[in-house]
């Protein structure tokens, strides 16, 4: 058996696994929201930077266009977005938080840094190293983009 091929050896195994796991922790918050965690990562796209182009909005996230684009139908469906065209461009579809959407984030910061910081509670990472670990995975994410 090559070292290379072994799973606990590759780095790719630990993100997938830690990835997976950090969505798995956050969907009891997102539930009580009633919105899932790729919504929930439109919503901090929008409020951010409110009334954006569907493709601004893919670009934030590294998704396809084809891909957000059903989301973003399921959210306008519950009333959390609107969807309008473009006023130069009429191809272009801008999205917009309704009232029910600037409303989900005053309750997602009551229940998710509190209820995340308590769930990673123990582990040892310090601030410093969690932004460490930030700014790796983002050369990471930078190189493989």
């Amino acid at each position: 058996m090559h070292a290379e091929l072994q799973l606990d050896n590759q780095v790719c195994f630990r993100l997938y696994s830690a990835a997976r796991l950090m969505t798995q922790a956050y969907t009891p918050f997102l539930n009580e929201l009633g919105i899932t965690y790729p919504q929930y990562l439109v919503l901090m796209v929008l409020w951010e930077k409110d009334s954006q182009p569907v493709n601004d909005i893919a670009h934030r996230l590294l998704l396809e266009t084809n891909t957000v684009t059903p989301l973003l139908q399921r959210m306008e469906k519950q009333g959390i977005v609107s969807r309008r065209k473009g006023e130069h461009d009429k191809r272009q579809q801008i999205v917009s938080l309704t009232e029910k959407g600037r409303e989900l984030e005053q309750k997602a910061f009551d229940i998710i840094p509190a209820g995340m910081g308590k769930r990673l509670a123990p582990c040892p990472l310090s601030m410093d190293d969690y932004l460490q670990l930030a700014g790796e995975l983002d050369n990471i994410i930078d190189t493989l983009k």
